[in-house]
């Protein structure tokens, strides 16, 4: 393995009521390192550090707070640094 890993980052649109799939769904992938949700004005809502490892049950505070962020938001923005 090489210790030279690279991040790249993606942005996602999405309403509120996908929010918390979006979320587990990039997650499941892995290679997430870091989460940034801001809602429609450009104001950042939420901030997830992800480690390399995080097992399931460090998730469910992250997807806890997902998911009442998503009862509260409309249209937001997922930032997504992912590692290659």
């Amino acid at each position: 393995m090489s210790a030279n890993k690279t991040t790249k980052k993606e942005t996602f649109k999405v309403s509120g009521e996908s929010l918390l799939k979006k979320v587990k769904d990039l997650i499941a992938k892995g290679n997430v390192r870091h989460i940034t949700i801001t809602d429609k004005n450009g104001k950042v809502v939420a901030e997830f550090p992800l480690t390399v490892g995080v097992v399931a049950t460090a998730i469910l505070p992250v997807l806890a707070a997902v998911g009442a962020i998503a009862a509260l938001i409309g249209e937001c923005t997922i930032s997504v640094e992912l590692e290659k």
